[in-house]
């Protein structure tokens, strides 16, 4: 196919649906006079979701358009983003990567003798790279390399040195690659310009750099590793495919933060080229869109297509990607490696401590128990003098609304960061990757335990025992109530 297509039909399939390019004209020059070559890394951190269709199918147009195709497991970067991968589990979680990988690219059909796959630290520990890291790190402010790595690296009050590192690693493996462009998601955009300023201060050429939108998860944030309600696993269940996508945010007419119909977008009209919305047959029954923008336009539009049929017709087309990856997933050699790439952390924890699971105190006193999210206000009404009655809109799942309370009787809604969405989880500082209950015991007591030291701290940011309340965006604060409770 690509030997049919001219420089300019290359360029079209190649940045079709991504949100920025960086080197436009570099990218056509090339295309002029030879097939390009890009490189997709991956952290082989947390287990990789659905989410990871749309870099997949992104690197099916590279193909289709005749690049030459690297894909990175970065094991190292892993390591070195806050130890997200410990040292030990590094070479099993490259292996569960490989595996998952392939196994998506082959359920969408992309042939995986045209790809290059490497290994992080299979050159990044050699001589020559680690004198380029020395040799950069002695022109990269410090201050460049945390602005860098700001939307990719994890950010902590204290950073380790090791997250600094991560961002001119990235840029370095561009030239050890020897590639012409590096292909991602718009939140490492700082670090491609990083890149791009630095890479010729070593005498290396400046990359062009592709970039794909974020695509939200399932609360309408973005799709988390480490957030469960977000994203929906590569080995779920259909069952579990159905209960996810049942609770996922989809308001009607909602066109924006909306996963589900931008899962469309990015993974389903790329692939397959239509879409089926499967309708009942006294609602005119099934209709097909050959064009994204005329199903966003009638969900927009609330008219000819509702929110539980999208979800629906979504849930069919993911279980055809998935089916393939679960019957992989079957041997016992694999289900091996996924259970000692990703022990479970709950007996891990249980097993050290000799505790019963879910009994002790300290259990009980885990802020992530208690399911906290971004809610949005619809409207308010004075019910009686001092009374007003607030109406809310939650995604499915929430559990919790949150006012901060200060003396005299006032109240004010606690601020999440801008650009937060409604159902995106609210968490305490330290305790990301907790997992809510799916149902509080009342007699447990557990939400009463939490919230008494719920507080608002003098500088107005919310707190849970002097840490903050965050969403992925940053803090959540409040107006005016210093010192106030929060109920």
């Amino acid at each position: 196919m690509a030997d049919q297509l001219s420089p300019d039909e290359k360029f079209h399939l190649i940045t079709r649906n991504l949100q920025e390019v960086l080197g436009e004209e570099k990218l056509k020059q090339i295309l002029q006079e030879r097939e390009l070559k890009v490189y997709w890394g991956t952290a082989t951190t947390g287990k990789p979701h659905v989410a990871y269709f749309v870099p997949m199918s992104k690197i099916a147009d590279f193909l289709k358009a005749g690049c030459e195709v690297t894909i990175l497991f970065a094991d190292l970067h892993a390591f070195l983003d806050n130890m997200k991968a410990p040292w030990e589990l590094l070479e099993l979680r490259v292996k569960y990567y490989e595996q998952v990988i392939k196994a998506m690219l082959e359920s969408i059909g992309v042939p995986l003798d045209k790809l290059k796959f490497v290994k992080g630290t299979d050159f990044q520990l050699s001589r020559e790279y680690t004198l380029d890291v020395y040799r950069l790190s002695s022109m990269v402010t410090e201050h460049d390399a945390k602005k860098a790595g700001a939307e990719v690296v994890k950010q902590v009050e204290h950073p380790l040195l090791s997250g600094l590192l991560y961002p001119g690693l990235q840029a370095l493996d561009e030239e050890y690659l020897k590639v012409d462009a590096q292909f991602g998601g718009v939140d490492q955009r700082k670090i491609f310009t990083l890149a791009e300023k630095y890479l010729p201060s070593l005498g290396y050429a400046k990359r062009s750099h592709l970039m794909n939108p974020m695509v939200p998860g399932l609360t309408g944030a973005k799709m988390s590793s480490s957030e469960e309600e977000s994203k929906i696993d590569l080995l779920d269940s259909a069952g579990d495919v159905k209960k996810k996508l049942k609770k996922a945010f989809c308001e009607p007419g909602n066109i924006q933060n909306n996963g589900v119909l931008s899962f469309v977008k990015h993974v389903v009209f790329p692939l397959r080229g239509e879409f089926c919305v499967k309708r009942d047959p006294k609602w005119g029954g099934d209709k097909i869109y050959t064009a994204f923008e005329e199903l966003e336009k009638d969900f927009a539009e609330e008219v000819l297509v509702h929110p539980g049929d999208l979800k629906a017709s979504v849930e069919v087309a993911l279980n055809q990607l998935l089916e393939p990856i679960r019957k992989k997933f079957e041997s016992p050699e694999l289900r091996k490696l996924s259970n000692t790439a990703y022990p479970n952390p709950s007996k891990t924890k249980g097993a050290a401590k000799g505790a019963k699971a879910g009994g002790g105190e300290d259990d009980e006193l885990d802020p992530s128990r208690v399911d906290i999210r971004v809610g949005k206000i619809i409207s308010v009404e004075k019910v009686g003098p001092s009374f007003f009655y607030f109406l809310f809109y939650y995604s499915a799942h929430s559990d919790w609304s949150i006012f901060s309370e200060g003396e005299p009787r006032r109240v004010e809604p606690l601020d999440p960061p801008e650009g937060s969405s409604p159902g995106e989880r609210v968490f305490v500082e330290g305790y990301e990757t907790g997992k809510p209950d799916d149902k509080l015991n009342p007699k447990k007591k557990v939400w009463e335990k939490v919230q008494v030291d719920l507080k608002i701290s003098g500088e107005c940011v919310a707190q849970w025992k002097d840490k903050q309340l965050m969403t992925k965006l940053g803090q959540i604060t409040c107006k005016t109530l210093k010192g106030g409770n929060i109920s």
